[in-house]
């Protein structure tokens, strides 16, 4: 149990972790969410603590903005990201301070009108007209390189195969189910490589608990997951929905395969990755928490891994088939 000095009882007491709920004032308006709370195991008393304190104080924030319906920081940066401008030259091309896209992106609560902008640029057609319509401060030679990435992007989204497939099986509307985020196929893809070049002959077993854990912790973190993807509890642990379709489709893009390699009477599906990582395709918090699950679970085989999940919480708690809730993030622990 961890120690820790309570004024109430003028001395260390022992600790632990709570759920309850709590309120928040932001932006003048009060925000009810539920918190994790270290208190005295003596006297209930709250007690600080940074990382408990700071991930409330981001839920609160987060619970704002979906009220309001504003963007949230993550997905403001992945409107920039998916232009690939910098912080200082997606604020040059909106005529903004050059810190503003810092601080909303860090969490702070953004402008309405801005974000109005924001929600109009997340389409690569209205960016073309943006940029053919407004006068910027980009150079010839970033504008020319950015219309080169809209067309690009125009081109990805135009294929009525793709289009189809994406609209047919995942929702594009933020829910609890999806971590508040429509599904990123890009982003799905983006780690899906990294964990398969981090180990060699990965397990698919072992992959899709990796990505379970990434997502959760992605929106324990920031309030959105990472990919979008909804999770099923299956008996032998949770899955990403429509996991082989996914598989598949990457090994028809040319983006990584399913080998299958005997030993024995034994039959093991390994992802093999096909290219390497896109440069930009994951910001700098997102391969911070991949690299997190990569460490904590690295030495683990998938069996092992596959009865660690299932003392989680999330997967207890939810019935064979079920989608589980990313509300359940709030008792992941990998310490």
């Amino acid at each position: 149990m961890k120690m820790d000095y309570c004024e109430v009882c003028g001395k260390e007491v022992g600790t632990k972790i709570v759920s309850r709920k709590e309120t928040f004032r932001v932006c003048g308006e009060p925000i009810e969410i539920e918190a994790e709370v270290m208190v005295c195991a003596e006297c209930g008393e709250a007690l600080f603590n940074e990382e408990l304190d700071s991930a409330s104080l981001i839920s609160a924030y987060n619970e704002y903005r979906r009220r309001h319906k504003l963007l949230l920081p993550e997905e403001i940066r992945g409107i920039r990201e998916q232009y690939g401008l910098s912080q200082r030259s997606f604020a040059r091309l909106l005529g903004w301070g050059d810190k503003t896209i810092r601080r909303y992106e860090n969490g702070t609560i953004q402008d309405r009108a801005h974000n109005s902008l924001l929600l109009f640029l997340r389409q690569p057609a209205n960016m073309r007209a943006y940029l053919t319509d407004n006068e910027t401060g980009l150079d010839e030679k970033q504008k020319t390189g950015l219309l080169k990435r809209v067309e690009q992007m125009e081109r990805e989204t135009a294929s009525p195969e793709r289009r189809r497939l994406l609209e047919a099986f995942f929702s594009s509307a933020p829910s609890e189910e999806n971590g508040f985020k429509g599904f990123d196929y890009e982003k799905f893809c983006a780690m899906v490589l990294f964990f398969a070049h981090k180990e060699p002959a990965l397990p698919k077993t072992k992959l899709m608990k990796l990505l379970t854990y990434a997502d959760m912790v992605c929106y324990k973190v920031s309030g959105t997951s990472m990919s979008g993807l909804r999770y099923c509890r299956l008996p032998y642990g949770p899955v990403p929905e429509h996991f082989d379709m996914l598989l598949g489709k990457m090994a028809a893009d040319g983006i990584a395969h399913v080998d299958v390699v005997y030993e024995g009477a034994n039959e093991k599906h390994q992802v093999v990755p096909e290219c390497g990582l896109p440069e930009g395709s994951l910001s700098e918090a997102e391969l911070e928490i991949l690299e997190r699950i990569h460490e904590k679970f690295r030495e683990l085989s998938s069996s092992e891994f596959s009865k660690y999940a299932h003392r989680e919480k999330a997967y207890r708690s939810a019935k064979k088939g079920d989608i589980i809730s990313y509300a359940s993030a709030r008792d992941i622990r990998l310490n």
